[in-house]
């Protein structure tokens, strides 16, 4: 897979976590954006998934990943922007469908509910599996209406 531009966050919970991915994304060449948090301290979920929301929504990076403790706030607050699809990963066959079928662009990790390997298992199948299209795409398109191409 060709290196890609990667924003990553996480809240105090995830932290742990956000730097096993982290180290694993680097070893594989990818470039990494942490955009927090750094340190133990707590922090508000919302703001670190509106810095990766962003990202991928402006168009600067065409995958993010976001941590917290079930990593479910962190894709609500992600999902509030338009043209983002984050979803909870638990394995690869999640992250594989969520990709093929749903188009998701952000990968949301548990650090209380997944190990470091299920987790980066789950990321790379994440990052390797295209979205399908077809009937998938009308599928998607109601998702965001606003963003929804005429006709659809």
């Amino acid at each position: 897979m060709e290196p890609l531009p990667l924003p990553l966050a996480s809240d105090h919970a995830g932290l742990p976590l956000k730097l096993a991915l982290k180290a694993a994304l680097e070893a594989e060449g990818h470039a990494v954006h942490d955009l927090g948090t750094h340190g133990p301290e707590s922090v508000d979920y919302p703001d670190y998934a509106a810095k990766v929301a962003q990202a991928v929504a402006s168009g600067q990076a065409p995958f993010g990943i976001l941590v917290c403790g079930t990593g479910i706030g962190m894709a609500i607050a992600a999902n509030r922007r338009p043209g983002i699809r984050a979803a909870v990963l638990h394995d690869s066959t999640e992250a594989r469908l969520t990709r093929a079928h749903n188009d998701a662009n952000i990968a949301c990790f548990g650090a209380r509910t997944i190990g470091a390997e299920t987790a980066i298992d789950a990321l790379r199948a994440f990052l390797a599996t295209p979205f399908e299209g077809g009937r998938h795409q009308r599928r998607v398109d109601k998702l965001d209406p606003d963003s929804a191409k005429p006709g659809a």
